[in-house]
């Protein structure tokens, strides 16, 4: 019979994708200042790229050099996804997600830019999903976590991420196919005063898909800035979920629900 092994000369291996993985939750979900700087770079990393996709209509002139940086944004991009999918607890559960695909959508977009349809514009997402991210907060804005300011920069955060994409798809798809859109400005032009109900009449969209795109736009555009209108006017709320109805949002000073009347003890910072 063999003997065992002495473990002093055979010490246990190291599960280095173990600890991979603890270090990715720990600098994700973690409270430390290390956690926090690592945090601050994504975010700063997050708005670098959604930066270059805004520009990228324009950067396209730059023809080999645009293709480097395209191909560096897509390393970046795998990184990240990579380190969101290792820190998360479930993967199966993050690919459930459809801001996700979105994200796999484009890193395969980034990969082929002169084969594939570039779908990069979605990439804009990410303002959305970064804003309405408990990441952000927890890392940007502690100190407005659950007040107004929060508000008004989600429904700012939520505009101009609609503008924009829908400013790219009418790039990518209108370009070349309809006289009053000959660049990334007229896109934009169209979006806009669409998007404000303007209707000036000088670029509209040729066809049945013009028309319907057009209305979309409109329905959304007005949605949109109520919220924003609701967000600056609506008196301040703050969030403390009742105990027996649930209800989140309450006046400041406000001592019973006003759902169901259970009395109600608002931490008062004065």
């Amino acid at each position: 019979m063999d003997a065992e092994p002495d473990p002093r000369e055979h010490p246990p291996r190291k599960h280095h994708g173990l600890e991979f993985r603890a270090r990715m939750r720990f600098l994700y979900h973690g409270n430390t200042r290390t956690a926090v700087r690592f945090r601050l770079a994504v975010v700063v990393i997050d708005l670098a790229i959604i930066a270059f996709f805004v520009l990228a209509p324009v950067l396209k002139e730059q023809g080999r050099t645009f293709y480097v940086i395209d191909y560096c944004i897509a390393a970046l991009l795998a990184a990240d996804l990579i380190a969101r999918i290792t820190a998360f607890s479930d993967w199966k559960d993050w690919f459930r997600r459809p801001i996700n695909w979105v994200d796999l959508i484009v890193l395969g977009s980034l990969l082929v830019p002169a084969w594939f349809i570039n779908l990069g514009f979605l990439r804009i997402l990410r303002l959305w999903t970064l804003l309405n991210s408990d990441l952000f907060w927890r890392t940007v804005g502690r100190k407005y976590d659950d007040t107004r300011v929060e508000e008004v920069t989600r429904a700012i955060g939520n505009l101009i991420t609609f503008v924009f994409v829908t400013t790219g798809f009418v790039y990518t798809v209108f370009m070349g196919r309809h006289d009053g859109i000959t660049g990334y400005v007229d896109a934009l032009y169209f979006t806009v005063a669409t998007l404000t109900t303007t209707g000036f009449g000088d670029i509209t969209l040729p066809g049945m898909g013009g028309r319907l795109l057009s209305i979309a736009v409109m329905l959304v555009g007005i949605t949109l800035f109520v919220r924003l209108g609701q967000s600056l006017l609506a008196p301040r709320k703050v969030n403390f979920p009742c105990p027996v109805c649930a209800l989140q949002k309450h006046d400041p000073d406000a001592v019973h629900c006003k759902a169901c009347g259970t009395v109600l003890a608002i931490p008062n910072d004065n």
